[in-house]
């Protein structure tokens, strides 16, 4: 599914990536996960944008790290309500099935909490675009912190059911350390292997990995495809301590 939204990765700190979303017909910008400010406005300003707000996903510094200098200059923050005491900067408060929006286009807000207690997402379906913060990595997800395998697991299986089609747009570049991790949970996953030659051949190029998309999850992640919460559990627990 297309969209005529703008949407520009801004590489931040060692591995962060900050999406900026513009919509040239409303001439809105918005900013996902900004973790400092500089490269963000350096970005905007080169395009002539000016961002107008903020959209978090959890409170984690490196996602949050550039709100304030951000906000200062009239952006509006949105975030999780849950981590609203843990994000000094929010305007608005969040919750499952609340929306935000950037000219006519709607984000519907998802409730994922397993690596922070208040974690949420932003699915454009509209648009066919789902901004996954820490939740959904391409072939990955987000270590435990605050919540639980459960929790991840049924992230994972709501995630997994939106449309093939639907890009994904998390925030490290984490593609190749996972998929080294799924060759071993999945030794026998043809898909996984032929994925990683790209993966590899874009790293060497020096270019991002993603976004990837629902279809190419559901083939290669191996928590996405994970059949049971204990399932879950083992693998994120071998990659916690996969050092491959």
């Amino acid at each position: 599914m297309a969209t005529d939204l703008e949407i520009v990765c801004v590489p931040a700190l060692s591995d962060n990536y900050v999406w900026l979303i513009h919509d040239p017909v409303s001439n809105e910008t918005v900013v996902v996960d900004p973790s400092e400010a500089a490269p963000v406005l350096a970005a905007a300003d080169e395009r002539g944008w000016t961002i107008s707000q903020i959209w978090n996903t959890h409170w984690h510094g490196d996602h949050t790290g550039g709100n304030a200098a951000i906000k200062a200059l009239g952006a509006k923050v949105s975030g999780p309500l849950a981590e609203a005491d843990r994000i000094p900067t929010l305007d608005t408060g969040l919750r499952e099935g609340d929306s935000v929006q950037i000219g006519a286009h709607v984000a519907r807000v998802m409730e994922t909490p397993g690596h922070t207690a208040g974690h949420i997402v932003f699915h454009m379906a509209d648009d066919a675009l789902l901004f996954s913060g820490d939740t959904l990595f391409a072939m990955g997800c987000g270590r435990l912190f605050e919540g639980t395998a459960a929790q991840m697991f049924t992230n994972m299986q709501r995630l997994a059911d939106l449309p093939g089609d639907t890009a994904v747009y998390c925030a490290h570049e984490y593609t190749a350390s996972n998929g080294r991790y799924a060759a071993v949970a999945e030794p026998d996953n043809a898909a996984v292997a032929e994925r990683m030659r790209d993966v590899d051949a874009s790293r060497a190029a020096g270019r991002p990995t993603v976004p990837t998309t629902i279809a190419l999850e559901q083939a290669t992640n191996p928590f996405l495809r994970a059949s049971s919460t204990e399932q879950l559990a083992e693998r994120r627990a071998a990659k916690d301590a996969f050092r491959g």
